[in-house]
């Protein structure tokens, strides 16, 4: 059972990588959608922006939270626990009380 859960993770953390990195090209793209609408001004900036704003980060959005818990759910179906704290000392500080 082990086994099949790290092959998940595996594949769970592919897909994740390469979400991130769409997610993160998409907010590329709008920041110079945005510096074009800047230059160009006028009515057509108001129409890029309100394209940007309606369109493509809505979609950004749901991209980059359906990665955030893919890579969560590959995280933890690999055994690795980073979002929970950790309650166990340290060997070495036990005695120097």
């Amino acid at each position: 059972m082990k086994n099949v859960c790290k092959k998940i993770a595996s594949v769970l953390k592919t897909i994740f990588g390469y979400g991130v990195m769409i997610a993160l090209f998409g907010g590329g793209l709008t920041f110079f959608g945005y510096v074009a609408a800047l230059i160009i001004g006028g009515d057509t900036a108001a129409t890029i922006c309100d394209f940007i704003k309606n369109s493509v980060l809505p979609v950004i959005i749901y991209i980059s939270t359906i990665m955030v818990l893919l890579g969560l759910v590959a995280m933890y179906l690999n055994g690795e626990t980073a979002l929970t704290p950790d309650k166990k000392k340290s060997s070495k500080h036990e005695g120097e009380m």
